[in-house]
């Protein structure tokens, strides 16, 4: 469309008889318009212009000269828009929505939250507190690491007497090195995170050296401590006055829903009887609308009607609200509503071990309530992983206190969360679903202007045997894999080939696939790689880290089993190599369920059977010898020791480690989780062949389950059917089977 045609039908939008500049609202929808068509000269006569609308158009972007002081009300939505920052020209704006522009994510909401000073309503969503956060605490929280930045690293580097090539230099370098090293808040915010790094650290070497700013941003808005302190996280800021009374009860099999901490006081802690702790509720956020509708392989994809109803289903049977575009979730961190109340928490430390962990209850979530609803404690969660930090160096390091965003799944859907905050910043919901396993991976996707960017892609699976791929940054579910008839009960990226997923299916089968990496349009193309038959249902599965490319270990209903998973090899559909024996098995038909399984290191295999009170540690090179040993063999495992662990008999209560710490965490029948500190085993281990101390280890801590009472009633038994650690070991994540996520901090 050109600018003249463009004029043309912007004088009939208006009647002649109306002067443009006294036009106050002006719709321009559905016009087929590109950013070229918005002529400059044309709106600089709409000088009273308040109230726009751009919807159902084809703006890339937008120019940065319209000219609208005016301007109030703005919307964009169904665009192709790519970035945000042209906003800032419209400094009067108070209403935004841009929803359905795929480009756009939760870090463009954030830009354009501190660029707009006035704006109070985002998508249709109240971000009055949120933008306090962002404006203040988070400008205040970044602008003192990047000025300890300089003073630790590069102040010493700049002589007394500089030139102006050196200025130019450290500038460079120092701009370089703090949107890299400078980290704040959750992953999915790094993008927005670095943006304003580098603003603030221009503004910073402007102020010292006198080097011109070259920003986007406008200058910051300055608070004493007291209002920053106020507005410490989005969650806190948006709590509203409803309460939820709670007295201390024993712990029962459910959850109520508390949230955020209060620290004890020197008094209490002296005192002999454990003390009540207040903590107040975390967020909790309403059911998002669900990623699009995905497409299998490179089908492509079809959108949402806005037609449907209250709430239409797609025939994948995820769930879109009336009216509400399906590509972008509605949904920002720090904006949910909440679900508040003070809860009080008498935590019970445990008498048979001593404890060399301080853990503190952060938060306790409950935000995979099946119809939303505080009733439900029938949902069952089941597994959480930790979202990989993206960007090298530092970044990467296992040890590093970054890792903080986590995925957590059951019932109908998947939630993100920012585990220091309690935020729930992302949520998926697939109705008829029920979630067992999520996994991450990180993928180079060619962006439209054909550069490689690396995103964060979460693989979800469960009970229809259907693999979603979510595009978390963009809030997007991009796609989907039919991978089995029956239900999928856990899903494992590869280390070493990101676009390599495992998934274990209740078909007695284990299928390696490669999910492709999808284009600047999301097409994608899944192959099927390998196919591992099993002669009972998979129920975890673990590459071995030392060969990640040779072998694959599985905890099944019935033992468990290693896989040769070579890809040189021709054969496409494999039994199994070995079966493993453990102590009490005599033969094959009386090996036990194993319900857990993960490496503690390079070499030490942790796993748990269904028996009463049996986690064993046992040597994977000592066990199996893949030379001139035939298929389907019957090995003992080489037993390092056995863990103290509950009697129960139940099932599904499984393991993890956290190998940078030497950690092996466990959940009871009873709501604890119990923990071994084995760093001073391993160097033993290393060179044991063989036989092992009949005398079981202790755990080193047990944490207990909070005795809560929720509105005078005692919640059901809480059984712990997972738990999880980042790789620092800074936050405990524990999953229920009363819908209750649980997050623990070490302190």
């Amino acid at each position: 469309m050109s600018k003249i045609t463009t004029e043309l039908l912007l004088e009939r939008a208006v009647p002649r008889s109306t002067r443009l500049r006294k036009i106050e609202t002006l719709n321009l929808s559905k016009l087929q318009l590109k950013t070229g068509d918005l002529d400059p000269r044309l709106f600089s006569r709409l000088r009273h212009l308040q109230n726009l609308d751009l919807s159902d158009n084809l703006l890339d972007k937008f120019p940065n000269s319209l000219t609208l002081p005016d301007l109030r009300v703005l919307n964009c939505n169904n665009n192709k828009l790519k970035d945000v920052t042209a906003l800032k020209q419209f400094p009067l704006l108070e209403e935004l929505s841009y929803e359905n522009n795929v480009f756009l994510t939760l870090n463009d909401d954030y830009k354009v939250i501190f660029l707009l000073k006035n704006l109070r309503l985002l998508n249709g969503k109240d971000i009055t507190k949120l933008a306090k956060h962002v404006r203040r605490v988070n400008s205040h929280k970044l602008t003192s690491k990047v000025t300890a930045h300089w003073e630790k690293f590069f102040r010493d580097q700049l002589p007394e007497k500089h030139t102006a090539n050196q200025v130019k230099s450290i500038k460079k370098k120092f701009l370089t090195s703090v949107q890299t090293n400078v980290l704040y808040g959750p992953s999915s915010l790094s993008e927005f995170t670095r943006w304003r790094v580098k603003i603030i650290a221009e503004e910073f070497l402007s102020g010292l050296l006198g080097l011109e700013v070259n920003s986007d941003s406008e200058s910051e808005e300055k608070t004493d401590e007291n209002e920053e302190e106020s507005t410490e996280s989005p969650r806190e800021a948006t709590e509203d006055k409803a309460q939820v009374t709670v007295t201390p009860s024993k712990r029962k099999r459910n959850d109520s829903k508390s949230r955020s901490r209060k620290k004890r006081s020197k008094s209490q802690a002296n005192t002999k009887e454990e003390p009540v702790v207040n903590l107040r509720k975390s967020s909790r956020v309403q059911d998002d609308p669900a990623p699009d509708k995905p497409r299998t392989s490179n089908q492509p994809a079809k959108e949402a009607t806005p037609e449907q109803g209250a709430e239409g289903t797609q025939k994948n049977g995820e769930h879109f609200p009336k009216k509400q575009c399906n590509r972008r979730s509605s949904q920002m961190a720090g904006e949910q509503e909440q679900d508040n109340g003070v809860i009080s928490l008498t935590p019970v430390k445990s008498s048979k071990c001593k404890e060399d962990v301080s853990a503190e209850p952060l938060h306790f979530l409950q935000c995979h309530s099946k119809g939303n609803s505080h009733e439900d404690f029938k949902t069952q969660l089941w597994s959480c992983v930790f979202e990989p930090v993206l960007d090298s160096g530092a970044r990467k390091d296992p040890t590093a206190s970054s890792f903080r965003t986590v995925a957590t799944c059951g019932g109908e859907s998947v939630c993100l969360i920012d585990c220091e905050t309690g935020v729930v910043l992302k949520k998926y919901k697939v109705a008829a679903e029920e979630f067992f396993s999520v996994a991450w991976t990180t993928l180079k996707i060619v962006t439209s202007d054909k550069r490689k960017k690396a995103h964060n892609i979460l693989a979800a699976a469960g009970r229809r045997g259907i693999v979603k791929l979510i595009h978390v940054a963009a809030d997007f579910c991009y796609g989907e894999i039919k991978a089995s008839k029956k239900p999928i009960a856990t899903v494992c990226f590869s280390p070493t080939r990101e676009t390599h997923l495992f998934t274990a299916s209740y078909d007695k089968r284990i299928v390696l696939w490669d999910i492709g990496i999808p284009d600047c349009d999301y097409n994608f193309k899944a192959s099927q790689l390998l196919l591992l038959e099993a002669v009972s249902i998979p129920l975890r599965i673990a590459l071995v880290p030392t060969c990640p490319e040779k072998y694959l270990l599985a905890g099944c209903e019935d033992g468990c089993f290693v896989w040769d998973i070579k890809l040189d090899k021709g054969q496409k559909s494999r039994p199994f190599e070995a079966i493993f024996q453990f102590p009490d098995d005599e033969s094959m038909t009386t090996s036990h369920r194993v319900d857990g399984l993960a490496f503690l290191n390079d070499d030490v295999v942790v796993s748990k059977s269904s028996k009463p009170g049996c986690i064993y540690l046992w040597s994977w090179s000592s066990s199996f010898d893949a030379k001139g040993k035939e298929c389907q063999q019957t090995v003992s495992a080489v037993i390092l020791a056995e863990l103290e662990w509950s009697t129960t008999s139940l099932s599904y209560l499984t393991l993890s480690t956290c190998p940078a710490r030497g950690y092996v965490f466990c959940g009871d029948e009873n709501g604890s989780v119990w923990m071994y500190n084995l760093s001073s085993y391993t160097a033993a281990w290393g060179s044991a062949k063989g036989k092992h101390s009949q005398r079981k280890i202790s755990p080193t801590q047990i944490l207990k389950w909070p005795e809560l009472r929720m509105n005078g009633e005692q919640p059901p038994e809480v059984l712990i059917n997972n738990v999880v650690s980042d790789p620092a070991f800074t936050y405990l994540v524990v999953l229920t089977s009363v819908n209750i996520t649980a997050i623990w901090k070490k302190s």
